[in-house]
């Protein structure tokens, strides 16, 4: 696997980015054609998709971000790394943890997302 650590924080810095043109950069850098995204909330296969899913967290939680909440660690094609989504400064809204499938090439193929924290 490439580095687990860097897959996360592309992953990551992908959540963040509110430029929608960047942002389809970025989902096309890290994520493959027939990627799969999937939480308790959200679904979404393609990198279309994705990014509705990603723009619709945006405009829901309009300044807040997503930083990782722990080291990222991996083996074979296999990713897990823990999340929160806050605004700067403050006790962040949610926290949750991802597992991914990763490609040969470095790209996700797919991320299952559970919600572990989320304030009322």
């Amino acid at each position: 696997m490439t580095d687990a650590a860097k897959i996360a924080e592309r992953y990551i810095d992908l959540w963040n980015e509110t430029d929608p043109q960047n942002r389809r950069k970025l989902i096309a850098s890290a994520w493959t054609e027939d990627a799969i995204y999937v939480d308790p909330l959200m679904k979404g296969h393609g990198h279309s998709e994705i990014d509705a899913l990603i723009g619709a967290v945006h405009e829901r939680f309009p300044g807040h971000r997503f930083a990782l909440a722990s080291a990222p660690d991996g083996h074979g094609d296999r990713l897990r790394f823990s999340w929160t989504l806050g605004v700067p400064a403050a006790e962040p809204i949610a926290g949750g943890t991802d597992f991914g499938i990763v490609a040969a090439d470095g790209r996700l193929k797919s991320i299952s997302g559970f919600l572990d924290q989320v304030k009322a």
